[in-house]
This record gives structure tokens, C-alpha cells and sequence, in this order.
């Protein structure tokens, strides 16, 4: 190979352009490859080099000078390799001898466009600065409790209802025999109790079998043992036939979305399934690239996900952005929930899930009009994914707070904000407070929220970041096993243990939510729309969400 020229090498980036550089203590390294050998982007590679040293030696010592080769780690410069800052290396290295470091002056999106191509990527936006949620406090305090005693003396009783909740003269019910029993040919919406917190959707294909498989057991442990109803959203691609016709599929909440994976297995399971799904979700948009459709690249798109899906190995999976056989989206809430309810006999709660928008409001006031609407699901800003453009993550969007607060207050002025739930998702837990943003969001008009990439973090030890740290979710390669279909990864990854975290959080979380609610005096029905429990030290925050201010 001809050496590079003068003008070749002018070309070339030098570290500073990366968002992380290699540190590497050649006194400590022993050269023993394992960090070579398990860098899922192969940022750094085993190299020989002439080092120029200084000797002397014997009674009266002359400096001379000798050249030795040596053996050492050298980071690449080549774009498509680029430090992703995982800290794998770091991870495996038996004597501290690597490590990423941040470089905050860097100009990564300056060149991450080779071929034109813009930058794509997983994981949640990049903006590390505090959150609307993580800056409101709850300052609405009973004097007549003690808050440090009330969490663990009171029966709480932390649900929330998945359903349409008619009003009472609404309910076509009337006394017969001395029982309550419901008139023959009226309708009455399916209600689930379910807890406030569920785990959104991250699908099979999205996510490794083992995780997939740690969350699903961990649920389900937290449905018959600890006696906590939380519910998992499959997501768009189906599920495996075995759990389809499992009694477990009633803590699971299946996804339709627009390219419709994984629904022929649904669809041939029904005359099978032994108990109903615990709610459908229509998938319209989620809330890290509002108006575009999902994406699975083709690394992941193995044996065991291409038969779930019906598709061929090794190609993309794209969903188009809107449902193709409908015209507006009025329609297409209409028609899909209406289809949905009668294949389940009108015994499952079936709702959309929409990004967070300004029109977020149009759709909900058509919900409210429609009798067979379980909900509404707003996926706001910050909520991750498994693929997308760098762009269309941190530019695109809605925060989820306002929006949610736009929405409740609009159910209020209709008289149906005890009607219509509301579940709000996008950035829950997104600094670890899962339990204080849930709070918040219900005290602001949601009835539940999702959490996804915090579970991931939380149960899995995921490396990614709002640094733009690791974020390899969308290529298939990522270094914890979490959202790869590579068996050489995701053997890393043991589901008894992801389990074990799932029913921690969960118990964890249960007990921060009684911490809050109990010196608020309540412990038996949540907090839905209490905004004069809320206040904040930012005026405009307090005038946009009309809460207190307090400083």
C-alpha cells in the first residue's frame, strides 16, 4: 500500500472533531485485547509502533539513543468508527488502563452526514439540561398528618382505571331481583384497574429475547405475587404464538401500529387465547419522531423475528407514517378502534397512541365524542426509540407536561375529565426520578404514564446517554445485549436478573408514590388533576401549566 500523502492526510479528522477520545495508560495496559475485542463499533485497534528512547549505562554512562517496537491501543479517526464513550473497554480492562472522556468541544454532527446520509441514531435526544417535571415540587401539605409516618401506616390503594368511565345516569343499569344487572342490547365500555405506572412499548425485535423475556417475567411477578397490576406494551411486532395463548397475555397491552407486524400471528391466536389482552394501543406516532413511521433496521431482523413478523431475515422493516387505508385521522381513530373493539367482542379497552403535537387536542376532542374510546396516550418529546434521524430527535416534538395539561383542561371544560383517560409518556424518569414525574404528571390531568428507556437503564444497566453516549440501539450492536438479536451479545444478558430489577423499581416506586400522596391526604384514589398540589420556581412554567408559583 502507497503511504498517504501530504494532501490524504490534510483530510483526515483529527480527536477533537469526536464526542469521545480514548484515554489509554500505556504503563498500565498488559496488551492483553480485551478491549479490542469487545468494542461494538471497533473505535479502537491493536497497533505497532517505533518508540525513540534515551539509554545509558556502565561507570562513566553516555546518553545514546535506541529505537524499540512496541505494542499499543490506537483510537481511529475513520467517521463510521467513531467512540460511541459506551465504556466497554473500560468495563473488561483488568488493570485500568481505558477509558472514554467525554470531549465537549467536539463537532461530531458536523461530519456524521458521509454519503449524504443524515445522522441516525437510538436512544432519547440529546439535551442533558433538566426537565420540565424534574422542576416542580409538591408543596400542597396536610397539617393534620405526619408525612414521615403516613406512607407505612395507611392501606393504600395506588390504581388507576384503563377504560372509559361513564357517569353514573349513563350506565344503562337498573335493580332486578335485588341484583344490579345491565339492560339487555346497551353497552358498557371494558374497564381495567391496572397500575399508574406501565412499561411502554419496545417490541419484540426492538429489544433482545433475554430482555424482552426479563420483562415479561418480572410483570408477571408483580401481578401474583406482590399483588401490583402493572401492564407491558408489546409494541409493534407481535408476540410469540406461546404467549398469545398463555394466561399471561392479560398483563400485556397489544400494538397495532401502521405497518401491522406480527398481527397475522395475533389475528390466527384469537380463537386460542385462554384470557383477553389487558388493552389495544393504536399506534399513530410516538413522541421522538412525530410523523414518521418505525423502523427496524435489518441487523435485527433474524430467524426468531422474521417468523413473528411474517417477513423475510435481513431486510428493513419500515412502517409508513400513517395508517395508508385511511384518509385523516379522524377516520382512521374511528375506523381502527371500532374494527379492534369487535375482534375482541367489545371486551378489551382499545385506544390511540399519538406523538405530542398542538393537534394532540383536535384528536382528543374527537375521542371524546366517540363512546368506544378506552384513552388517549400522548408521546411527548423526550421518549426514545430504537432508530432515528439525529434531527427529528432533538428538534421535533411537543413536552409532554403541556401538553397533557392542555388536554385535561380541555376534558374539564367538557364536563369528562373523569371520563377519558389520559396517559401521558415521553422523558418519565428520564434524570432517575421515575416515581416524582409520575406524581407530577397525575396531579397535572394523566392518568398513567409509560416509561421505557428508564426500565432499560434501570433493569439492564444500559451504557446510553443524553451525551449521545453509547446510543447504538438502532444498529444492533449494542455492548449490554439490551437491543440486539446477535446471541454473541445478548448472552451477556441474563433475564432472571433483569426480572428481579423490573420488580424493584416497581416495589421501589410504589413506596416514593405513598411518600408523596399520603401528606396530600391520599391514599385511596389518586391525585388526578390536584394542580393545586404543584408549584414551581419558574413563573413562565407556572403560567403555562397554571400552577402556584413559589420561590
Amino acid at each position: 500500500m502507497e503511504p498517504a500523502t501530504r494532501l490524504d492526510q490534510n483530510h483526515q479528522l483529527s480527536l477533537k472533531e469526536f464526542p469521545y477520545v480514548i484515554r489509554w495508560r500505556e504503563d498500565r495496559c498488559t496488551r492483553c485485547g480485551r478491549c479490542t475485542a469487545v468494542c461494538p463499533v471497533k473505535a479502537i485497534e491493536p497497533i505497532v509502533f517505533m518508540q525513540r528512547l534515551i539509554q545509558s549505562e556502565g561507570a562513566a554512562p553516555t546518553p545514546y539513543t535506541v529505537r524499540k517496537v512496541m505494542h499499543g491501543i490506537s483510537q481511529v479517526t475513520d467517521i463510521d468508527r467513531y467512540c460511541t464513550g459506551c465504556g466497554t473497554c473500560a468495563l473488561v480492562c483488568p488493570t485500568v488502563a481505558i477509558e472514554p472522556e467525554y470531549n465537549s468541544h467536539h463537532k461530531f454532527l458536523f461530519y456524521k452526514n458521509k454519503g449524504g446520509e443524515p445522522y441516525r441514531r437510538g436512544g432519547r435526544r440529546n439535551d442533558p439540561s433538566t426537565s420540565t417535571l424534574d422542576k416542580l415540587k409538591f408543596t400542597r401539605i396536610s397539617m393534620l398528618t405526619d408525612p414521615a409516618l403516613d406512607a407505612g401506616r395507611h392501606e393504600f390503594h395506588i390504581r388507576t382505571l384503563l377504560g372509559r368511565i361513564l357517569p353514573p345516569e349513563q350506565l344503562a343499569l337498573k335493580v332486578k331481583d335485588g341484583k344490579l344487572v345491565v339492560e339487555d342490547g346497551t353497552f358498557i365500555p371494558p374497564v381495567r384497574e391496572i397500575y399508574p405506572i406501565r412499561i411502554g412499548s419496545m417490541s419484540v425485535g426492538a429489544l433482545s429475547p433475554p430482555m424482552w423475556e426479563g420483562l415479561a417475567m418480572g410483570i408477571t411477578y408483580l401481578n401474583e405475587v406482590e399483588g401490583l397490576p402493572v401492564v407491558m406494551c408489546s409494541g409493534e411486532g407481535g408476540m410469540p404464538p406461546r404467549l398469545l395463548k398463555s394466561r399471561f397475555l392479560k398483563y400485556f397491552v397489544l400494538q397495532i401500529a401502521s405497518g401491522y407486524f406480527g398481527w397475522d400471528e395475533i389475528i390466527h391466536a384469537l380463537p386460542h387465547m385462554v384470557e383477553d389482552p389487558a388493552a389495544i394501543e393504536i399506534k399513530y406516532g410516538q413522541g421522538a419522531k412525530p410523523g414518521d413511521g418505525g423502523l427496524l433496521m435489518a441487523y435485527k431482523v433474524l430467524k426468531l423475528i422474521a417468523n413473528i413478523r411474517g417477513v423475510p431475515m435481513y431486510v428493513d422493516l419500515a412502517s409508513p407514517p400513517t395508517h395508508q387505508t385511511k384518509y385523516s385521522i379522524e377516520e382512521a381513530v374511528a375506523k381502527m378502534i371500532q374494527s379492534m373493539s369487535m375482534a375482541w367482542g367489545f371486551r378489551v379497552p382499545v385506544y390511540p397512541k399519538i406523538s405530542g403535537t398542538k393537534t394532540a387536542r383536535a384528536v382528543l376532542n374527537n375521542l371524546a365524542r366517540n363512546p368506544y374510546a378506552a384513552a388517549l396516550c400522548i408521546d411527548g418529546e423526550d421518549g426514545g426509540t430504537g432508530a432515528a434521524y439525529n434531527v427529528s430527535m432533538d428538534k421535533m416534538g411537543h413536552p409532554i407536561a403541556s401538553n397533557i395539561r392542555d388536554c385535561y383542561l380541555d376534558l374539564v371544560k367538557q364536563g369528562k375529565q373523569n371520563e377519558l383517560p389520559l396517559i401521558a409518556a415521553g422523558g418519565m424518569g428520564k434524570t432517575g426520578n421515575l416515581a416524582a414525574n409520575t406524581a407530577a404528571m397525575i396531579m397535572l390531568g394523566a392518568s398513567a404514564v409509560d416509561t421505557g428507556k428508564y426500565i432499560m437503564q434501570a433493569t439492564a444497566d444500559c451504557f446510553g446517554d443524553e451525551y449521545n453516549r453509547c446510543n447504538l440501539c438502532n444498529t444492533g450492536r449494542c455492548p449490554r445485549g439490551i437491543t440486539t438479536q446477535d446471541s454473541r451479545l445478548y448472552r451477556r444478558l441474563d433475564p432472571d436478573k433483569v426480572a428481579e430489577r423490573v420488580v424493584e423499581v416497581f416495589k421501589s416506586a410504589d413506596v416514593e408514590l405513598r411518600k408523596i400522596f399520603a401528606p396530600m391526604g391520599r391514599s385511596t384514589q389518586l391525585p388526578i388533576g390536584m394542580s393545586d398540589g404543584l408549584s414551581v420556581g419558574d413563573k413562565e412554567i407556572a403560567e403555562r401549566l397554571q400552577i402556584d408559583y413559589a420561590c
